[in-house]
């Protein structure tokens, strides 16, 4: 009853509300010096037990608290209670020191987590670089760094730079073996870091074809014991060996890395046993090659081996072999998608994105170039066993045809199909190819415009141009981006001198495709009928970047250069020429001319003897060799070649004469005498010789001068006669045929092989209307035979006009096209040769 309180009357119930007890009050806790000191201590944790002192369990020490009193409390353990810690004296808490509580705070310090008021950090205990453990991984460092050189080196294409750091990386490596056992830490050399030396020195001998060396290097890596798995290493041996051509060791080191690998690695196997096949191929062991090849496929079959099966049955001889190999190849799976994923099938923009990105990807074209690489094999086997596997080659392209439909490679069987028109061509039946052919009319725009644009190409060589372009227009109108298609049509136009048209196919065919070789070389002939002299040379030059070392494409542009008047730069492309055809006499013959006009007379001389000892019939040539041999007054050397000229042309009786006046300017008239009678017995009405005989005669006192005399006054008064009745019109008529031959001296003759066969797209003969006058622009310093007047030297005035052999021959063919060029009347007709028949 003590504790209850009655209420009053006029007590307040409500009294207390608003009084406020201090403890809750945290905004002096900043200046309440006892709870700052408590949390630079421990956060009130108590210190360690420690004795039970006199008093501790009855009185503590005064807290200061926020009352501003100090209360004693005792501890429940007896210990020191935890927050009452006298001014200045230390706490022995070191726990949390790392958070920058120490058991050196005094009271009043500031809180310093980072341990800033202790100054900066001491510095890092230098390496010592002479201590042995520093000095070998300073070694084992630069080893491995030149290793990494030799290897990046060697990728760059530097194999001798590759070589040379390897063989450093080896010293130092022996270097560093030496230094472990000075220090007595041989147990600890490192294995792998001597493998990859040896590996890395074996290999760059390899490469550099050092082979012995390479050869001991791996028997070093071999003959240890301590590395793992040398054995692998013998394939590369083997691999030496094959390129030594020792097949009989390569075989063996194949064998021995075969029997020391585990059956686990199957492909290592498979890639050793297809290794050992090739060797047995190149020595000609075709079954044992064959065995090895089948096992391959029974086990995991490839493009690769599947055709070699093909070739070593078919090096056999056995068909059914060649068949049952042929089955194999065409189903081996390849691995890769269909075409069908990159091709948005959908309005999912970021599924087209996708596409998009992976469409022409690395891993597609490596998808695509596999592709490309099985059917090349499969084409080129199937060619290869059609003619051997049946009684006739239309029935095994039937039988291969079959069997490819029945595939996963169903669209090779079209081109199986005009490979086999490509066969009857080569075989000269030109019928059944054309029927092949036309079999493809009414088939897919591809391979309608192949076929289309083959015919064209056949009708083209037969020059029957209006079926050309009949098919070269069915080849465009199935697909307009065949340039080979715009090719054909542009020379059924060039046939018909529409050049202008011609130029404009030409052009499409370079916009479809930059690299159309055929379609840019018509263009610059067609260029050059046009007399657009610079924009063909242009289009040449172009060319000539593209096909280097083209001595066609070089002669056009030395030509070119001739008609532009430079012929410093005719002459710097024909030496072109001659550094990749030194044997061309026509080449040489028109250097010779060149540096004739230059007035170059040795020079001309060194390639006019040239162009002789190649082709000694060339009447141009032997006309200036030996007019130039009569003008340095050497008549004994120019004999020679009046007299090669009296071969070539027997019914010429000018080469006659030049001989005998040779001997009479030489002195030795009795044999002059003597070829003037033989000229006379042949040409008894020439009254040159008769006017040379009768004096000669008249010199020598020779009693048949009289005889010689009365000949010659019959002959003069018959060829009076004759000049009297076509006197009227001789000088028309004469006018005439100078005209013609004005033109047909500048026509362009075919360089060297002028074979059609080889090449596809337009030949040009080189008439171009500006060369009409391009002989008189040059002739001014040719060398002129001695006039008919002199006495002795008989023949008409005649400018020596060692004409130039243009190059205008076909260029090259690009197969599966039938584009060609046009081949004028200056080449004889060819019959169709293999390397013509497009693919």
């Amino acid at each position: 009853m003590e504790n209850v309180h009655l209420a009053v009357e006029d007590e307040d119930l409500y009294s207390g509300y608003n009084d406020f007890n201090s403890t809750f009050f945290t905004e002096e806790l900043e200046n309440d010096i006892g709870f700052q000191q408590a949390l630079r201590t421990s956060q009130g944790r108590r210190p360690l037990m420690t004795a039970k002192l006199p008093g501790t369990a009855i009185g503590g020490r005064p807290l200061a608290s926020s009352f501003g009193s100090r209360v004693p409390l005792a501890s429940s353990a007896g210990r020191p209670v935890t927050g009452a810690v006298q001014e200045g004296a230390a706490r022995p808490m070191t726990s949390i020191r790392a958070a920058g509580y120490t058991s050196t705070m005094m009271r009043g310090s500031t809180f310093d987590t980072l341990g800033q008021h202790r100054g900066p950090a001491p510095p890092l205990e230098g390496k010592n670089e002479d201590a042995p453990e520093e000095k070998i991984k300073i070694m084992e460092k630069k080893v491995n760094d030149l290793i990494e050189e030799s290897c990046m080196a060697y990728s760059s294409g530097a194999s001798q730079l590759a070589l040379e750091k390897a063989k450093e990386a080896r010293r130092k490596e022996q270097a560093l073996v030496r230094q472990r056992e000075q220090s007595g830490t041989a147990d600890h050399i490192n294995l792998d870091l001597t493998y990859s030396v040896l590996l890395n020195l074996a290999n760059q001998y390899e490469h550099n074809e050092m082979y012995p060396e390479a050869l001991n290097t791996y028997q070093v890596i071999v003959k240890n014991k301590m590395f793992n798995n040398p054995g692998r290493l013998k394939v590369n041996m083997g691999n030496i060996y094959f390129q030594q051509k020792n097949y009989p060791k390569a075989i063996k080191f194949y064998r021995m890395a075969l029997d020391q690998i585990s059956n686990a690695h199957k492909e290592m196997r498979i890639k050793i046993m297809q290794n050992i096949g090739v060797v047995f191929l190149r020595m000609g062991q075709y079954s044992d090659a064959i065995t090895s090849f089948e096992h391959i496929m029974r086990e995991s079959p490839n493009i690769t081996t599947g055709y070699n099966l093909v070739l070593c049955n078919y090096a056999t001889g056995d068909r059914e072999g060649m068949k049952k190999a042929f089955q194999m190849l065409i189903s081996v799976p390849l691995g890769i998608d269909d075409e069908d994923k990159y091709i948005p099938a959908t309005d999912d923009s970021s599924t087209n994105m996708v596409i998009d990105a992976i469409k022409n990807d690395k891993l597609y074209q490596m998808e695509r170039d596999k592709k490309a690489q099985a059917e090349k094999y499969i084409m080129t086997a199937a060619k290869l066993i059609a003619p051997a596997i049946e009684t006739s080659f239309a029935s095994g392209f039937d039988w291969c045809v079959d069997m490819v439909k029945a595939s996963q490679y169903v669209e090779l069987a079209n081109d199986l199909e005009i490979n086999k028109a490509i066969t009857y061509l080569r075989q000269k039946d030109f019928n059944q190819a054309v029927e092949t052919l036309k079999t493809f009319e009414k088939k897919d725009s591809r391979v309608k415009s192949v076929a289309a644009t083959n015919l064209s190409f056949i009708y083209f060589l037969e020059k029957d141009y209006d079926q050309a372009d009949r098919y070269a227009d069915l080849a465009m109108n199935a697909n307009r981006y065949n340039p080979a298609a715009l090719v054909n049509k542009g020379n059924t136009v060039f046939v018909k001198q529409d050049y202008e048209k011609a130029a404009e196919f030409f052009k499409e065919a370079l916009k479809n495709d930059s690299s159309c070789t055929e379609g840019l070389y018509n263009l610059g002939l067609t260029y050059k009928r046009l007399n657009r002299l610079e924009d063909a040379l242009d289009c040449f030059l172009k060319l000539n970047a593209i096909l280097r070392n083209s001595d066609q494409v070089m002669c056009q542009i030395a030509d070119l250069y001739e008609q532009l008047g430079d012929l410093q730069q005719a002459i710097e492309w024909l030496m072109q020429v001659i550094s990749v055809t030194p044997t061309d006499p026509h080449i040489l013959a028109k250097l010779g001319k060149l540096h004739n006009d230059e007035g170059e007379k040795s020079q001309a001389l060194h390639y006019y003897s040239e162009s002789f000892r190649y082709f000694p019939s060339n009447i141009n040539v032997i006309t200036w060799l030996g007019a130039y041999y009569l003008d340095t007054q050497f008549c004994e050397n120019a004999i020679q070649y009046f007299e090669r000229a009296t071969l070539i042309q027997p019914t010429q009786v000018k080469w006659q004469l030049m001989v005998a006046s040779c001997y009479r300017r030489s002195g030795n008239y009795q044999k002059a005498l003597e070829t003037y009678q033989n000229i006379h017995r042949k040409f008894p009405d020439n009254v040159e010789c008769l006017r040379f005989l009768v004096r000669l005669s008249t010199d020598m006192g020779l009693k048949e001068v009289q005889d010689y005399a009365t000949k010659l006054k019959k002959a003069e008064k018959t060829k009076e006669i004759q000049e009297q009745r076509v006197r009227s019109g001789r000088e028309s008529s004469s006018r005439g045929r100078r005209g013609s031959r004005e033109g047909s001296a500048e026509d362009v003759k075919a360089v060297s092989q002028p074979e059609s066969k080889l090449f596809s797209p337009l030949l040009d003969s080189g008439r171009d209307s500006s060369n009409s006058s391009r002989g008189e622009r040059r002739s001014g310093k040719n060398i002129s035979l001695p006039a008919s007047n002199e006495p002795y030297e008989s023949s008409s005035p005649k400018e020596l006009d060692a004409y130039y052999v243009d190059p205008l021959g076909p260029l090259m063919e690009r197969p599966k096209t039938g584009a060609k060029r046009v081949v004028e009347e200056d080449f004889a007709d060819e019959d169709i040769g293999d390397d013509l028949l497009p693919e």
